[in-house]
């Protein structure tokens, strides 16, 4: 059976431009809107691509910059400059 690989940020206009991207780019992705926080799960594997990001923010992006919103993360993180990849597959 696969797991969630999930991640969770800090509720703002910038993460609202992340989750909208990582939605765009995992279709089996479930948001949990909460009041100060928006968490995201995706079986097996969540991709959030930086030109995906880019372009719902209007701007160039940084994966690094997830830092400065992240709550926690559940997978085996994998970062390039062009990916954030969170999974639970061998």
């Amino acid at each position: 059976m696969t797991s969630n690989a999930f991640i969770a940020f800090q509720k703002n206009e910038e993460t609202r431009c992340i989750v909208e991207a990582i939605v765009d780019d995992n279709p089996d992705a479930v948001v949990v809107d909460q009041p100060a926080m928006v968490k995201v799960d995706v079986p097996g594997r969540l991709v959030i691509k930086r030109a995906t990001v880019e372009e719902k923010m209007g701007r160039d992006f940084d994966l690094q910059e997830l830092q400065l919103h992240l709550i926690t993360i559940s997978g085996h993180l994998d970062e390039s400059d062009d990916e954030f990849t969170l999974s639970w597959e061998a």
